[in-house]
């Protein structure tokens, strides 16, 4: 070993350019084996590769014994060495086929060692060609040329389009390179210079290992540095500017699938029993740091959680910086290898386990998603492509459908993860979300009532039977009121609710004996303004390009009435609401926040269906403020069975609050519906106060406490 070890430190290579282009290798060995002894015809166990190497160029000598590993240490001293002439020759080389051929070999020397040792000095070289190739994109058909490409160039005299495009590029590139130059080495290098005229390749070489197999196997090193290495290098060169090479990198070299396949293996590799929890509260993992963060709580599969997370942010970075053609070409791979074959089944399984981790992985990729391109996808795989109104009896055709269905599930824990992934996706710029779950069913206005007059009070707007304020059953009970609405609404000289008649409708709707927030600090409305303000500054922007209209459209009074379907999301939200006094904490928590995020976006129609207490709603229809009067009316009734109401309220909202420690009540599910439903009413009228605020379209708050947003 020792004697291997000094053979290696006493080898130095040197090469030089020939006038005519071609690049010379010279291995000149120290006390190494003699050339002579390693020209000598190899014995009957040596491979036929082996044999055929005796015939090739220098370079491949040099290929030779990179391969045979001898002496120890040769496979780095090669790369080194063609990585530094690469780097510092200016002349113009990889085109010529003396030269782009011995670095396809290379490539597929390193590519076939997985985990070696030469890693380093694999992605360095790696490095110097992504570079050479972003600097003249036309070398990126001499550098991706295998053994299949080579084959079918041969078998047709006529060339490819995508390989005479990206000659033409160089041409472009180096006018001179027109003029054939009849002397014998110009005549040489003409002749190496196109790839379609290259020999074809052994049948013992590795054709399918080229510069995408070797970078993407170089990014699955265990080694942080060489990972994050060969991704730059692969991020560098799928943002050609060519567009020509960019097709070609596309359709003739397999980009898409390594990245896409790896993708793919690393969700396969995720643990199946993932709790959602653990699931959400990852965050923070980038591919620029795979691992997670050192100081969350571990848990099983932790690390292949971050694995996978970390890859896929990979490719949503890709896809973002990568051409056009690739970014599309890219995402698409994305959604039908991974969302399509993989993800869908698991998401419509018979299995809860499978149903719970599938949506939980895929909420954690929705939050992690940037690039339009996936984004685009991945809201046609959800929702589909041509969003219609839907109709009560349709069933669950589609996979939106199911998902929707999966909110109403009969576990609790499937319905709160299905709901945090619409929250989720509510959340994206991309202006078909709300328009396939929501907006397709609202326009045309047709849950507000044709040609009837305007109420004259509130009370008109609501039958005896539904208005909370009706306390025909309670005259001798001690509950009252907490305030009663003016007899009828302001509006301002545009014909709208004035913003305060909105907000106190909200604040006044549930009864002052239901209410504990007034003997805690810290739980006022104010609060919820600062935080409404924020969430809506932030919504405003992103749906500003989409150029949604002021108002909205006036109806014409003489239009008979149609059927109005609020449609499956709003309908399986208001069925939640309305049993708000029945559910888990939890779930009440995450259906009022899917609410709230819908109440936030300032489309006239949203703000009119969810936000204004005074509409004139058609026979038959509901909206948000008609649920929640049936809830308060529920509420009324109930709250007469608990002994002890008031102070078993205000001590399960300190128990919420963490302020006490937690028991059991009885009653308690009804408790803890009445603080969200409380918390949720407060928080409607702090939306509907920042989206209109009575003094004009801006709001000047004083800075947030600290905590607060």
């Amino acid at each position: 070993m020792e004697q291997h070890r000094g053979d290696t430190e006493k080898s130095f290579m040197k090469a030089r350019v020939h006038p005519c282009g071609q690049l010379h290798c010279c291995l000149i060995l120290g006390n190494g084996p003699s050339r002579s002894h390693l020209q000598q015809p190899p014995p009957r166990s040596v491979s036929s590769h082996q044999q055929r190497g005796k015939s090739l160029h220098r370079q491949d000598y040099n290929s030779l014994k990179a391969q045979m590993m001898y002496p120890p240490g040769m496979r780095q001293q090669v790369f080194q060495f063609f990585s530094k002439v690469l780097a510092q020759v200016q002349h113009p080389l990889l085109h010529y086929l003396n030269v782009h051929r011995p670095v396809q070999k290379l490539l597929r020397l390193g590519g076939t060692v997985p985990g070696s040792q030469t890693e380093k000095e694999e992605v360095q070289f790696t490095t110097v060609l992504c570079s050479k190739i972003q600097q003249d994109p036309a070398l990126l058909t001499y550098i991706l040329e295998g053994k299949k490409i080579v084959r079918r160039k041969k078998s047709s005299k006529e060339p490819t389009t995508l390989p005479r495009e990206a000659a033409n590029i160089q041409d472009k590139d180096h006018p001179r390179s027109k003029a054939p130059d009849m002397s014998p080495c110009g005549a040489r290098a003409l002749s190496a210079q196109p790839p379609a005229e290259a020999e074809e390749e052994p049948d013992g070489a590795a054709g399918e290992s080229n510069l995408i197999t070797s970078l993407v196997g170089l990014c699955k090193s265990k080694k942080g540095r060489v990972a994050l290495k060969a991704q730059e290098n692969l991020l560098l060169l799928v943002s050609v500017a060519s567009p020509a090479a960019a097709t070609y990198l596309v359709q003739s070299s397999p980009c898409c699938a390594a990245v896409v396949e790896h993708l793919c293996q690393l969700y396969q590799s995720v643990p199946p029993f993932l709790d959602p929890a653990d699931i959400a509260a990852l965050e923070g993992v980038s591919w620029r740091l795979p691992s997670a963060p050192s100081d969350e709580a571990s848990f099983p599969g932790k690390d292949a959680l971050a694995a996978f997370l970390g890859w896929f942010d990979y490719c949503d970075h890709l896809i973002t910086e990568a051409h056009m053609v690739v970014a599309d070409a890219l995402a698409k791979a994305v959604a039908e290898k991974l969302f399509v074959e993989i993800l869908q089944p698991h998401l419509l399984h018979v299995s809860e386990q499978s149903v719970l981790t599938s949506t939980a992985l895929l909420t954690a990729m929705l939050r992690q998603l940037r690039s339009p391109a996936l984004l685009r996808e991945a809201v046609a795989f959800l929702l589909g492509t041509d969003p219609q109104p839907a109709a009560p009896d349709d069933g669950p055709r589609t996979l939106c459908a199911h998902l929707i269905g999966h909110c109403d599930h009969l576990s609790d824990e499937i319905s709160i993860t299905t709901l945090r992934l619409f929250e989720e996706l509510l959340q994206k710029p991309h202006e078909q979300v709300i328009r396939s779950l929501v907006l397709c069913n609202l326009e045309g206005r047709h849950y507000v009532a044709r040609g009837s007059p305007e109420p004259e009070s509130y009370e008109d707007t609501l039958d005896l039977e539904e208005d909370p304020y009706f306390t025909d059953g309670f005259l001798n009970s001690s509950f009252q009121p907490s305030a009663k609405p003016p007899p009828a609404p302001a509006t301002n000289s545009d014909g709208k609710t004035a913003v305060t008649e909105i907000v106190n409708s909200f604040l006044c709707l549930v009864p002052e004996e239901a209410k504990t927030s007034a003997f805690l600090e810290e739980t006022g409305y104010d609060t919820y303004v600062h935080d409404a303000y924020g969430l809506f500054q932030e919504c405003s922007s992103r749906v500003a390009p989409w150029g949604w209209p002021l108002g909205p459209t006036p109806l014409d009074p003489h239009e008979p009435e149609q059927p109005f379907f609020e449609g499956h999301f709003l309908r399986m939200l208001f069925d939640r609401m309305s049993r708000i006094l029945e559910q888990p904490y939890s779930l009440n928590l995450q259906v009022t926040s899917v609410l709230s995020r819908l109440a936030l976006f300032p489309h006239p129609l949203i703000h009119e269906y969810l936000l204004d207490p005074y509409i004139n709603l058609a026979p038959g229809c509901r909206s948000l403020f008609s649920v929640l009067v049936r809830v308060i009316g529920d509420l009324m009734q109930r709250i007469q069975r608990v002994p002890q109401f008031p102070g078993k309220l205000l001590l399960v909202r300190k128990q919420l609050m963490g302020q006490v420690p937690g028991e059991q009540l009885d009653h308690q599910t009804l408790l803890q519906g009445v603080v969200v439903l409380e918390e949720f009413c407060k928080e409607l009228a702090a939306i509907a106060f920042v989206k209109f605020p009575p003094h004009g379209p801006h709001l000047h708050l004083s800075p947030p406490r600290e905590g607060h947003v």
